[in-house]
């Protein structure tokens, strides 16, 4: 029965293309025949306009398959292109700002190296920052075969950041004057009075809060003011005088009105720095 079916099937569509083709002719035929029907002539035409049609859709369909294939693969490759190129301006513009930066702070140290001519210097870049330690201690890449010495200063920008604590001979560690180690060897500054004798004290801590130092052991702060600079006295013989720690933004009594702590607006950011100046105490005034 299917056999049947099938056959029947295959003779319809010979039969239909037998019927097309000799309406084709016969159009063909008779085009130039005045007499003819103009009827027979125009239904032989559409007849093959249809069959063409019906053997052209599939080859057209197929075509434009392709061709939006191959526009996909051009799309895919373009846009990989695209973010390769993004990535490497991303980057380029990540290495800009960070020569940027450098050369931002290499200019701050060449102004505060011109300013120490009479001190030996040493420049050294940070080489780690312990998040657990970030107000007490940091690694540098200059030791004893550079000359660094233990208790040497060390500055960042124009502001005295801390001291040398130990030295190996590649590397040094720094004790930061923001430290709150209470055995650190504090260092003795003073505040620049104008026509007045120095109100001397000792760095005593660091307030997170306000970003400020915190200086101590006064004998008198009757003539501090708000913004007058604060550097180093010099006593003790471990670091050189004058080098500059910050500017005062407070002055706080104790409960009787004395002076008991003035706070410091550091002269270094000492949150954020990459190179430093040691600074050799050896010179003929120390």
């Amino acid at each position: 029965m299917n056999k049947f079916f099938s056959n029947k099937k295959l003779i319809i569509v010979m039969v239909t293309l037998i019927a097309v083709f000799g309406m084709l002719s016969v159009s063909i035929g008779l085009r130039d025949n005045r007499k003819a029907p103009v009827f027979v002539q125009r239904f032989g035409n559409d007849a093959l306009g249809i069959v063409g049609n019906v053997i052209t859709a599939p080859v057209n369909g197929v075509r434009s398959v392709s061709a939006n294939i191959k526009d996909l693969f051009n799309t895919y490759d373009e846009n990989k292109a695209l973010k390769a190129e993004i990535q490497e301006l991303a980057e380029t513009k990540v290495e800009n700002q960070t020569l940027k930066n450098e050369n931002r702070a290499l200019k701050k140290q060449l102004k505060l190296n011109a300013t120490l001519t009479d001190y030996t210097q040493v420049s050294a870049a940070v080489m780690s920052r312990s998040p657990i330690n970030w107000q007490n201690y940091l690694l540098i890449n200059r030791g004893s075969a550079a000359g660094l010495k233990k208790d040497m200063p060390v500055m960042s920008g124009s502001g005295l950041i801390g001291r040398i604590v130990e030295v190996n001979q590649t590397n040094s560690k720094v004790e930061l004057i923001s430290s709150d180690n209470g055995s650190s060897n504090r260092f003795a500054a003073e505040v620049s009075i104008d026509g007045g004798t120095p109100v001397s004290g000792l760095i005593t801590g660091y307030d997170t809060e306000t970003a400020t130092l915190k200086m101590g052991r006064l004998v008198t702060a009757d003539k501090v003011k708000k913004g007058q600079k604060v550097v180093t006295s010099g006593l003790g013989g471990l670091t050189p005088a004058g080098l500059l720690i910050g500017t005062v933004v407070k002055v706080k009594d104790d409960d009787y009105g004395l002076a008991s702590t003035i706070y410091i607006k550091p002269a270094a950011n000492l949150n954020n720095f990459t190179v430093v100046t040691v600074i050799d105490r050896g010179i003929a005034d120390d």
